[in-house]
């Protein structure tokens, strides 16, 4: 069986000995580039150099990695139509939409 490269639940992952699920979220929306990926195909599926676009900045190679641990960690497919969320990743950028809520008072109270 192929050695996995992203964080996965049941092991330890960077910070936390403990395998559980939510650590190895953590580690994996860490990563440099992987919250901005998912956030960009928050729409409609676009195209790798589209996405690259997107994202402002992001070399292909590392671009290139990111959407392989992405597509590994069951949040991204490749489509006809170029790289989009999974269910999981709709579902994932549904429970951001809170945090992005939660942020904005945040924000408030910091003025």
């Amino acid at each position: 069986m192929a050695k996995t490269k992203i964080p996965t639940p049941g092991k330890p992952v960077r910070g936390s000995e403990s395998g559980k699920p939510v650590m190895a979220l953590i580690d994996l929306m860490g990563r440099r580039w992987i919250l901005r990926i998912l956030w960009e195909l928050r729409g409609e599926p676009l195209t790798f150099r589209a996405l690259q676009e997107a994202c402002g900045g992001v070399s292909p190679s590392v671009l290139n990695g990111r959407l392989g641990d992405l597509r590994e960690a069951a949040l991204i497919e490749a489509t006809g139509d170029g790289y989009g969320l999974t269910a999981m990743g709709r579902e994932l950028g549904k429970e951001f939409e809170a945090l992005t809520h939660w942020a904005e008072k945040w924000a408030k109270v910091l003025k």
